[in-house]
């Protein structure tokens, strides 16, 4: 009976909603796309060191770059708090 009674809770602390606060995500989603950026920038570069680069794949890798540079200022931002000046 107790086996079962602590098998219970261990189940139940396993299915148990996680709570992340809005701060937590930003934070996942920041490292995210950190991640994809450095990736990118991965692939620009073995690209560019290769033979003969496609230009066109090349530039649409580097917007893509900067796309993202843009989505990380952005949530940066969200984790600056406001300061009424």
């Amino acid at each position: 009976m107790v086996w079962k009674n602590s098998q219970h809770r261990a189940t139940a602390a396993m299915n148990a909603p996680t709570e992340m606060s809005f701060e937590d995500m930003v934070r996942v989603k920041l490292g995210v796309l950190r991640r994809e950026h450095r990736d990118l920038d991965e692939a620009i570069h073995a690209l560019e060191t290769t033979g003969r680069p496609d230009p066109l794949t090349l530039r649409r890798l580097k917007k893509q770059k900067l796309a993202l540079k843009d989505q990380i200022t952005k949530v940066e931002d969200q984790l600056i708090p406001d300061i009424i000046a």
